[in-house]
C-alpha cells in the first residue's frame, strides 16, 4: 500500500489516536475536573455507542443546549464518532429561537443541562417541539421524560464504535445567530472540519504543547476553531463555564495557558483589570481575535499588555478566513491580513464583475473551509454564491473590503446590516419583526452603534403612527422582554421619518452615521 492509499484522518480518528498514543496526557480541564486523552477518547466512544443504542444513525442530528463543561464536549465529539450531526445552540437566545433552530435542523434528540432542561420541557408542553424528541439531561431537577446523562453514558461500552464516518458525512450544523425567526443553519462535513483543524492550527501557531483556553460558549464557531486546532495537535483544552477577565487571568496563571480565541470586548475587559501588569501571564504565546472589528488602538494595547503574538482573524462560519500575522502587525495595524494558505479571495462590484484594482468591492472567498451550504435553504445558498468566469463557485461574505498594493485586506463596511455585539451576530430584521407587533408604530429600523462594552449594540429608530406618542423607555423595556438577551436594544429613538433612497429603501448607513454620536449616551 502506498502513502497515497492511506485515508486522511478525520477528527474522530485523531481523538482515538491520541487516546492510544498519549493517553496519560491531560486533554481537558474544567474547574477541578479533568480528563486525560484516554478518558476523553472513552467518553466520546460511550456517547457514540449510546446514540446508536437510542436508535440514532449516521445522518441523524442531535441538538445540544448546555453550558461549557466535560459533558458538552463529550456530546459534541461523541456525536461525531457516531456519524450523528451535532447542532450546538446558543444558550442565551429566547425559547422561541431555540425551538426554531431545533425544528429547522430536524434533530431527533436534544441534550440539555440544568435550567435549560426546563426550557425544553416548556417547549414540548407548548407544542413548539415534538413530544417524540429524545431528551438527555445533565443535572435535571425533575427527570420525568428525560434520560439521565451520567447513568446513560456509564451504561455504554467504551469500545470504538463500529460506525464508519466518511469525509462527506455531515459533522455539524452551526446557527451563527439566535433569532426570533427561522435562522440559517451552516452545514460542515467531517472533511471540511478536518480542513478547519489543519488550517487553523497552522495559521494560529498551535503545537503539541498548546494549552488552549475556551472562554466563549462551545456552541460558537470561534470556540470550534480553538477546539479543532487543539485536538489536531493533541494539546490541552481548558474550558471556562463563563467568562470574566479575573477568572480568565486565573486560568492562565493556574494552567499555563498558551493559546485562545477571543472577541474584542473580552480584550477590553482584560485591559481594565486592576494589577494586570503584575500577573503571571508569561505562558501566553499566540492568541486570536475575531467576531467583530478590532479597533487599532485596542489591538496594539492588547498585544503590548499581554506580551504575546496577537493574530487578528477575519472570517465567517460559512468558510473564509484571513489573518494578520504578527510579523505584519505594526506596519499593517488596520488590516485584517491576507488569506490563509488554501484560501483565495477576490472583490466584486455591484455589477458582479471583479472590482478594478484599488477599488472596494464585496469580499468573496474560495477554499476548502467553505460550508456545504445552508441546511434546507437552497435559495439562501444560491444567494451566498458568486460564480466566476471559469464556473468556480465562491462564497459571498456581504462585507465590503479593499486591498492595498501588497494584497492586505481592509474591511470598509458591511453590505449586510448584521450587528456584531459581544462577538455574536444580531440580525436587525428579527428585532424589527417584533417592533412591527406594536400598533402605535408606523415603521422601525434597528442599527448597530459603537459600544465600548460590546463592540456594537443595537439601537431602535422608530416612527410612531399619527397621534401616537410612545415613551422611549417603556418601548425599550417592552421590546427587550420579547427578544433574546443578545438582541436587546440599548435605547429607542423617535423620529418623524426614516431616510430613504429614491427606490424607497431605508438608508441604514445614514442612520448609523447620525446616531454614532449618541453611543456614549446609551453605552452601559
Amino acid at each position: 500500500m502506498g502513502a497515497y492509499d492511506v485515508p486522511r484522518p478525520l477528527i474522530p480518528d485523531l481523538i482515538a489516536q491520541h487516546g492510544r498514543w498519549q493517553g496519560g496526557k491531560v486533554a481537558v480541564i474544567c474547574g477541578e475536573r479533568r480528563w486525560n486523552w484516554t478518558e476523553f477518547d472513552r467518553a466520546t466512544c460511550r456517547v457514540a455507542n449510546g446514540l446508536a443504542a437510542l436508535g440514532l444513525a449516521p445522518g441523524d442530528r442531535a441538538a445540544v443546549l448546555m453550558g461549557n463543561g466535560l459533558e458538552m464536549l463529550a456530546t459534541l465529539f461523541g456525536a461525531g464518532r457516531a456519524g450523528v450531526s451535532v447542532v450546538p445552540l446558543n444558550v442565551s437566545v429566547s425559547d422561541e429561537a431555540v425551538a426554531a433552530m431545533i425544528v429547522d435542523s430536524g434533530a431527533r434528540a436534544v441534550f440539555a443541562a440544568g435550567t435549560h432542561c426546563a426550557r425544553i420541557d416548556t417547549l414540548v408542553v407548548s407544542g413548539k417541539l415534538p413530544v417524540a424528541i429524545l431528551r438527555v439531561g445533565v443535572d435535571h431537577p425533575d427527570a420525568s421524560g428525560w434520560i439521565d446523562f451520567a447513568a446513560w453514558q456509564d451504561a455504554q461500552s467504551a469500545a470504538p464504535p463500529t460506525v464508519r464516518v466518511e469525509p462527506a458525512t455531515e459533522c455539524n450544523i452551526i446557527y451563527s445567530s439566535g433569532t426570533t425567526g427561522i435562522p440559517k443553519g451552516i452545514v460542515h462535513s467531517h472533511a471540511c472540519r478536518q480542513h478547519w483543524a489543519e488550517d487553523m492550527a497552522l495559521a494560529l501557531r498551535y503545537h503539541s504543547g498548546a494549552v488552549t483556553v475556551c472562554s466563549l460558549g462551545l456552541y460558537s464557531n470561534i470556540s470550534w476553531v480553538s477546539m479543532l486546532a487543539t485536538i489536531l495537535v493533541g494539546g490541552t483544552l481548558v474550558l471556562m463555564p463563563a467568562f470574566s477577565a479575573a477568572a480568565l487571568v486565573e486560568e492562565i496563571e493556574r494552567h499555563g495557558v498558551s493559546h485562545g480565541s477571543f472577541v474584542p470586548v473580552q480584550f477590553q475587559r482584560i485591559l481594565e483589570l486592576p494589577g494586570l501588569a503584575q500577573r503571571r501571564i508569561g505562558s501566553l504565546q499566540a492568541i486570536m481575535c475575531c467576531g467583530s472589528p478590532l479597533a487599532p488602538e485596542l489591538k496594539r494595547a492588547t498585544r503590548d499588555a499581554l506580551c504575546c503574538e496577537l493574530i487578528e482573524l477575519y472570517g465567517l462560519t460559512e468558510g473564509i478566513v484571513t489573518t494578520l500575522a504578527p510579523e505584519d502587525f505594526d506596519r499593517k495595524l488596520e488590516s485584517v491580513g491576507k488569506p490563509i494558505p488554501g484560501q483565495q479571495l477576490a472583490l466584486v462590484g455591484d455589477d458582479d464583475e471583479l472590482a478594478a484594482p484599488g477599488q472596494p468591492g464585496e469580499i468573496v472567498g474560495y477554499g476548502r473551509l467553505v460550508m456545504d451550504g445552508y441546511h434546507g435553504r437552497p435559495e439562501a445558498t444560491a444567494e451566498a454564491t458568486w460564480t466566476d468566469s471559469d464556473g468556480r463557485r465562491w462564497l459571498r461574505t456581504g462585507d465590503i473590503g479593499r486591498l492595498d498594493e501588497e494584497g492586505f485586506l481592509y474591511i470598509v463596511d458591511r453590505k449586510k446590516d448584521m450587528i456584531l455585539s459581544g462577538g455574536q451576530n444580531v440580525y436587525p430584521a428579527d428585532i424589527e419583526a417584533v417592533l412591527h407587533g406594536r400598533g402605535d408604530l408606523l415603521e422601525s429600523a434597528v442599527i448597530g452603534i459603537p459600544s465600548r462594552r460590546w463592540g456594537e449594540t443595537p439601537l431602535a429608530v422608530v416612527v410612531p403612527r399619527a397621534g401616537a406618542a410612545p415613551e422611549p423607555d417603556e418601548l425599550r423595556n417592552w421590546l427587550n422582554a420579547r427578544v433574546g438577551r443578545q438582541q436587546r436594544v440599548c435605547g429607542v429613538v423617535l423620529r418623524a421619518a426614516l431616510p430613504r433612497n429614491p427606490n424607497g429603501k431605508v438608508l441604514k448607513r445614514e442612520l448609523r452615521t447620525e446616531y454614532a454620536a449618541l453611543a456614549a449616551q446609551f453605552d452601559a
